[in-house]
């Protein structure tokens, strides 16, 4: 009997094969297809610092057990076979698509130049930048005269040299040089022809200087190779008696230094004696993904190569939303009427301005705001911090556990509080994603609130390249349920049970996931009727195996089902009737679909919501996540048309079935509809 669901994690790599796919697409510039190769790459290094890592220590726990938990399908070491098996072959994939934009890059005459071919002119310059840029920022260990082998970063590159002196060949030295790429750019411009542009990586500029940086030794000739490893990003929060969540934290990222390395990724022509070295001093085994690469490594800075190109077709700029476009406060427009920004087509600046507002508003009595992910030097922070400043009382709930964001948020957590602000670090065992805010002001004799439910973190720099939406209103029937999210969140030391009384607000994990189960249900009555029936749901990722069996029956039922699903997907359907009524697509384009939307028929009248929740057991059951009903009318409509767009796009659209293939939509003779083409000219329209 074939299994009825997808493991997530294969689903994963399905979906990251769709991110090579446009690094493959001759439609799409080459500096986005070499942007595209290395969001792939950050995308398989956080994978296996995080899932493959999960997985590891599942497998080792179930060793040797006689009852495990797992079916075969989906015990941990098949999966990670699994998983061998596909990085390999898209890692052969990744290798031959570079060799073809590396063609296409010496056409456009931008050269990567090595340390072996440098002109005159180029040596100088690369000896005179070594000297005066990277120089000061290098160490070299001796590693064979160090008893403890140093700690390695995870997300650092590595120049693991052999060393010898020409007078005895038989005697050398192994040393290791961290890449500074963090401090000094990977990416170094040389002198070139008119007309060209010639590009060095740093590790090869740390290549050629070898014998300069070691003059001190007695050793002239040297060998030299990259690697990097990924590790175990697990962070262990310490059970310890006593301690608060900083401090188990702060134990917790210390810990994360030693996390066990799950990959090793080596220049293929490393010598063999350094090569075993590593191994044997990193405690490598062969089940450490030991995996050999060509000369580049750490493709995820390609994200950000060198702006040399020709010029192309520029992104289009974001624009204002339409309803608040003249001078007016932001403030005063939505106390009078709902506006639902969509990024990065809309200007993420009117959230900022609405944060501005507050902070130099007399009348504003309190700010509360959640944050999860923010930008390096947050505007959102600042116009805060300025409104601590004027005497607001201001809360800020920031997420300390946000994967990869908690030492930043640490350090925002000591910045907010020195200025007087309230910051609430998240509850036990469960994680705040949710995206809120809430402004309370006096009106007269009358307290009002207004604020914004949304789909995105509150990051001025990823609202340029993350769709979302976002809701800025001032209903009375929303903003008073906002509150009660924010209490709940601040009084559970207090022993305050679950919300009451939600009548419009899905919150996880308290009426979320039976609110969603209670919608899909209704449908199913509707279909057996003979009434109009459909679902429409977007998201980033669809796991939870509930709500999947629930829309499987939906379909069953005679339910349209319409899922656009960017990642994780473990739906698998067998069933051919079933099939025909649920379309599945993913969308990968230049934009990163992050929005969540959940569309219901509900018997003519649609149930629009927005949410800040995928359908995945974290978040309906151990997150903090709110979805919010769409009331108004013309917003209603909006977001109905433009998932229908996105629901008719047939250029980078690909459909979602049990195979895994990632076949595009084929266009069939229709209009040629690229989604995030359209939906920029679709709002825009609006703007005239």
């Amino acid at each position: 009997m074939k299994p009825k669901h997808l493991p997530r994690d294969i689903s994963w790599l399905s979906f990251n094969a769709r991110v090579l796919q446009d690094a493959n697409d001759p439609t799409v510039s080459l500096q986005d297809r070499i942007r595209f190769l290395g969001i792939f790459s950050n995308n398989l290094d956080e994978f296996f610092r995080v899932r493959v890592a999960t997985l590891k220590r599942m497998a080792e726990w179930t060793q040797g057990r006689k009852k495990a938990s797992f079916d075969r399908i989906d015990s941990p070491q098949m999966v990670l076979d699994e998983i061998q098996r596909i990085v390999l072959r898209q890692q052969n994939e990744f290798n031959r698509i570079w060799e073809n934009l590396y063609k296409e890059l010496r056409k456009a005459g931008v050269y990567l130049i090595g340390d072996k071919k440098l002109n005159a002119n180029q040596k100088r310059f690369v000896r005179n930048y070594f000297d005066e840029v990277v120089r000061p920022y290098i160490i070299p260990l001796m590693i064979e005269n160090i008893p403890q082998f140093p700690y390695l970063r995870d997300k650092s590159l590595y120049l693991g040299i052999v060393m010898r002196d020409k007078k005895d060949a038989y005697q050398e030295k192994f040393s290791l040089i961290e890449i500074p790429a963090r401090s000094v750019g990977r990416f170094v411009l040389l002198p070139a022809k008119p007309g060209t542009h010639a590009i060095m990586l740093l590790e090869d500029l740390i290549r050629f200087n070898l014998p300069e940086l070691f003059t001190h030794t007695k050793y002239n000739q040297f060998e030299a190779s990259v690697f990097k490893i990924t590790k175990d990003a697990e962070i262990d929060m310490d059970q310890e008696v006593g301690l608060n969540v900083v401090e188990k934290l702060q134990k917790g990222l210390k810990s994360r230094r030693k996390g066990k390395p799950v990959r090793f990724i080596y220049e293929r022509t490393m010598n063999p004696r350094l090569l075993q070295y590593l191994i044997d001093r990193l405690q490598l085994s062969r089940k450490s993904n030991i995996i050999p690469g060509g000369h580049i490594h750490h493709f995820r800075h390609f994200m950000d190569f060198p702006r040399v190109l020709p010029a192309q077709a520029a992104r289009p700029a974001p624009f204002r939303h339409p309803s608040l476009k003249k001078s007016r406060l932001v403030s005063e427009v939505i106390q009078t009427r709902d506006v639902m920004l969509h990024f990065p087509y809309h200007s993420f600046d009117p959230v900022i301005d609405l944060l501005r507002e507050a902070a130099m508003d007399d009348d504003v009595l309190s700010i509360y705001i959640t944050a999860y992910r923010l930008a390096a030097n947050s505007k959102v922070i600042n116009a805060i911090l300025n409104a601590a400043r004027n005497g607001k009382q201001v809360v800020v709930c920031l997420e300390l556990k946000a994967r990869f964001d908690e030492e930043a948020n640490l350090e925002w957590k000591s910045v907010l509080e020195e200025e007087g602000v309230q910051v609430l670090v998240g509850m036990p065992n469960k994680k705040v994603h949710a995206k809120l805010l809430c402004i309370r002001k006096r009106s007269g004799k009358k307290i009002v609130s207004y604020g914004f439910i949304s789909t995105g973190n509150l990051n001025e720099k990823t609202a340029h390249i993350y769709a979302d939406h976002c809701l800025l209103t001032a209903s009375p029937l929303l903003m008073q349920e906002v509150e009660k999210v924010f209490e709940y969140i601040s009084n559970w030391k207090n022993g305050m049970g679950p919300i009451r009384s939600l009548r419009h607000l899905l919150v996880a994990p308290t009426n979320m996931r039976r609110k969603i189960l209670d919608h899909i249900q209704y449908e199913i009555r509707a279909a057996r009727k003979g009434k109009p029936a459909e679902i429409i749901v977007k998201l980033n990722s669809l796991s939870d195996l509930v709500l999947v069996e629930a829309l499987y029956k939906a379909a069953k039922a005679g339910v349209k089902v319409h899922l656009i699903i960017r990642g994780i997907f473990c739906q698998r359907i067998h069933h051919d009737e079933i099939e025909a009524r649920i379309q599945s697509i993913s969308i990968v384009d230049q934009y990163l679909e992050h929005a969540r939307v959940m569309i219901f028929a509900h018997g003519g009248d649609p149930l629009v919501y927005i949410s800040s929740a995928d359908w995945m057991v974290r978040n309906l059951d151990h997150r903090v996540e709110v979805a919010t009903p769409v009331h108004d009318v013309r917003i209603k409509q909006e977001l109905i048309d433009l998932i229908r767009i996105q629901l008719a796009d047939n250029q980078k659209a690909r459909i979602l079935e049990p195979g895994l293939s990632n076949r595009y939509v084929q266009p069939t003779g229709r209009k040629k509809i690229r989604s995030q083409e359209q939906t920029y000219v679709f709002l825009r329209s609006k703007t005239r």
